[in-house]
């Protein structure tokens, strides 16, 4: 009989986790590190493309990651709905250091960056395009 309320416990603490993990999964989110490190920028040099005039999508990927070629689809009609916005693709296996700097753990990752090159936002996972629209403007405003 203790064996199956233990089993049972697991079943439920598995299923709890696994419900709160889908849910936060791919939400743009503010993290108190990014806001802690304000004057840290990323520029042009960093991520090898040009900031976009009002803000830059920023996109970790891998090259067999199937939700980041869903998600590039997902950024690239953003920042061609919005002017002054870029979309910059970074594969996260070529550029290791800046992936451990800036504690990117999975892909894809997308960072908003505003003007000056500031994260505004983040993701991890796939977004929804309204929640990239909302972060846009979050990052345009400031």
């Amino acid at each position: 009989m203790t064996g199956l309320l233990v089993c049972i416990a697991v079943l439920v603490v598995a299923g709890v986790f696994g419900m709160w993990h889908q849910r936060r999964k791919g939400r743009l989110t503010v993290r108190k590190r990014d806001i802690r490190d304000e004057a840290r920028r990323l520029g042009a040099a960093e991520i090898g493309a040009e900031l976009g005039e009002r803000a830059t999508l920023l996109q970790f990927s891998s090259a067999f990651c199937q939700p980041c070629r869903a998600t590039r689809r997902t950024l690239a009609e953003v920042a061609g709905m919005v002017e002054g916005v870029a979309h910059v693709e970074i594969d996260a296996e070529a550029r290791l250091g800046l992936v451990r700097e800036l504690n990117i753990l999975r892909t894809p990752t997308v960072l908003v960056l505003d003007a000056v090159g500031r994260i505004v936002r983040r993701a991890s996972g796939q977004p929804r395009k309204a929640d990239v629209i909302a972060a846009l403007g979050e990052a345009v405003r400031d």
